[in-house]
Formats: structure tokens, C-alpha cells, sequence
């Protein structure tokens, strides 16, 4: 006889906890427009450059309209700076166990970002970067991408931490690990492996207390 209890008597598994919803339909045909119009852009950029393109011409390639252009990018430079590279980075940072500290959890982000690109993804990478690091009005416009993205990721530790987005000290431990990354950059402009080592080297001594 055997001696484990009879089907009826088991206990039911526990149900697997769910996993993130799936993009409604609306929402996967807008992240398919906003892709297409992006590769027509860079394709563009690269057979004529970026100044001789125009966004009507991007518009075109992608058989949009110009103002279905700018619902998705409100202005050419965006192209180039919102890569979406944020939204990966930010997705990581989500789903770091929660004992974390707030900046070992942006490092452990950060290389599970990196960890996840395909070689296209990081191909492309290098692109946009040496864009913004040779066209003028694409370096200037880096300083509102720049607000953009110390909000999304304001808001991510606020929701980490259980603050609100606007708390001081939120705001300040946001602004030091963007400053941070700026440093990174600017010590190696256009070297990609070069920036994530050194990016990751500042977040450890971030973390250290920024002892010296």
C-alpha cells in the first residue's frame, strides 16, 4: 500500500503567482509604430546624414504622417536620445529583490540592462551615441532628455524606497546617481564598455558613502 495520501486528500499547489500583464493590443501597435519610425530615421541618417534628413521624409519611410511623427517624438532629436534604453534599465531596476540598497539595486540594474541587449540593440547603441556626441542640436536637447529621465527614475526609487517621487531625499540620491553616469560618460565619451565599468566602479564608491 502505498503510503502517500490518496489525490482527494493532497493539498492543491499553491497557483503560480502571475506574471507581468501582456501589452494590450493598442499598446503593442504603438511600440511597433514607434520602432518603425525610429529604424526609417536611422536609416536615413545614415544614407544622407542627419541635418539633409527631414522629418517629413522620416515620416514618409515609415508611411506616417508628420504629426503621428511628433505624437511619438516631440522633436527629431528625440530620435536619437529616446532609445528606450531607460525602459530596460528601468524594468531591471523593478525587479531587484527588495532587501537591496537603492544603488546596488541601480548597479544590479544596470548590468542586467546591459546583460540583456542583443548585439543589434547595442550596435544601434553606439550609433545614437556617436550622434549625440556629433551633431550640435541633438547635444543641446540631451539637457531635456536629461530632466526626462532623472524623473522616470525618481519615480522608480520613490516607488522602490515607498516614497513619493518628489521626497527630498529621493530626489537628491536620484541626482547623485545621474551625476554619476555623467561622469562616466564624460571620462570616456562614445566608449560604451568604458562607460559601464566606470559606471559601475562610481556607483560602488556611491554606495561607500563617496569617501575619498
Amino acid at each position: 500500500m502505498s503510503v502517500l495520501p490518496d489525490a482527494a486528500a493532497r493539498p492543491s499547489p499553491a497557483p503560480d503567482p502571475p506574471g507581468p500583464a501582456r501589452p494590450g493590443l493598442r499598446e503593442r501597435k504603438k511600440a511597433r509604430t514607434r520602432a518603425a519610425i525610429r529604424e526609417h530615421a536611422l536609416a536615413l541618417f545614415r544614407e544622407q546624414g542627419y541635418d539633409a534628413t527631414t522629418v517629413e521624409q522620416i515620416a514618409e519611410a515609415a508611411e506616417v504622417s508628420p504629426s503621428t511623427f511628433f505624437r511619438y517624438f516631440p522633436a527629431k532629436e528625440d530620435v536619437v536620445l529616446q532609445d528606450d534604453m531607460e525602459l530596460l534599465w528601468i524594468e531591471a531596476l523593478r525587479a531587484q529583490p527588495p532587501g537591496l540598497s537603492t544603488v546596488t539595486a541601480v548597479l544590479a540594474s544596470l548590468r542586467d540592462a546591459f546583460g540583456n541587449m542583443s548585439a543589434e540593440d547595442m550596435a544601434k547603441l553606439s550609433e545614437t551615441t556617436a550622434l549625440t556626441l556629433t551633431v550640435p542640436a541633438v547635444r543641446a536637447r540631451m539637457l531635456d532628455e536629461l530632466s526626462r529621465t532623472s524623473q522616470v527614475l525618481s519615480a522608480a526609487i520613490a516607488e522602490r524606497a515607498g516614497r513619493p517621487a518628489d521626497d527630498e531625499e529621493v530626489v537628491t540620491l536620484t541626482g547623485a546617481i545621474l551625476g554619476v553616469a555623467m561622469a562616466a560618460w564624460f571620462a570616456a565619451p562614445g566608449d560604451l564598455a568604458s562607460f559601464a565599468q566606470r559606471y559601475e566602479r562610481g556607483l560602488a564608491h556611491l554606495e561607500s558613502g563617496f569617501t575619498l
